[in-house]
C-alpha cells in the first residue's frame, strides 16, 4: 500500500533541522526501501523548510507510523504535526521519474 506522509514543521525550529540533519538523512537511508520519496515543502523557492511530504510503501498505517516515531526530526521536536493518508496512483502504467 501507499501513503503519503505531510509534516509541519514548528515555526522557528532550524536549528532543530541543523542539528539533526545527518541522523535524519541516515534514517532516509536506512528506511529507503520503504520511503521511495521525501522532501521539504517551503512557501517560495529560496524560504526555509516549513514541513516535508514522504511517499511511503508499507504493509499498512501502523507501520508507517511506527516508522514516522523513529524519525530523528520526529523525537527530536522538529515536527509540529503530520498527518498519513492512504494513496492510490491513478496511473499504475505511467512511469514516473522524480
Amino acid at each position: 500500500m501507499y501513503f503519503i506522509a505531510r509534516f509541519e514543521d514548528n515555526p522557528d525550529s532550524l536549528h532543530i533541522r541543523d542539528a539533526q540533519y545527518a541522523n535524519h538523512l541516515a534514517f532516509l537511508a536506512e528506511h529507503s526501501e520503504h520511503i521511495l520519496a521525501a522532501g521539504p515543502l517551503r512557501e517560495d523557492k529560496d524560504g526555509p523548510p516549513v514541513g516535508a511530504l514522504w511517499l511511503v510503501e508499507a504493509p499498512d498505517l501502523a507501520a508507517v507510523i511506527t516508522m514516522l516515531d523513529d524519525d530523528p526530526f520526529w523525537i527530536h521536536g522538529l515536527r509540529a504535526d503530520r498527518s498519513v493518508l492512504q494513496w492510490t496512483k491513478t496511473v499504475p502504467d505511467h512511469p514516473v521519474t522524480i
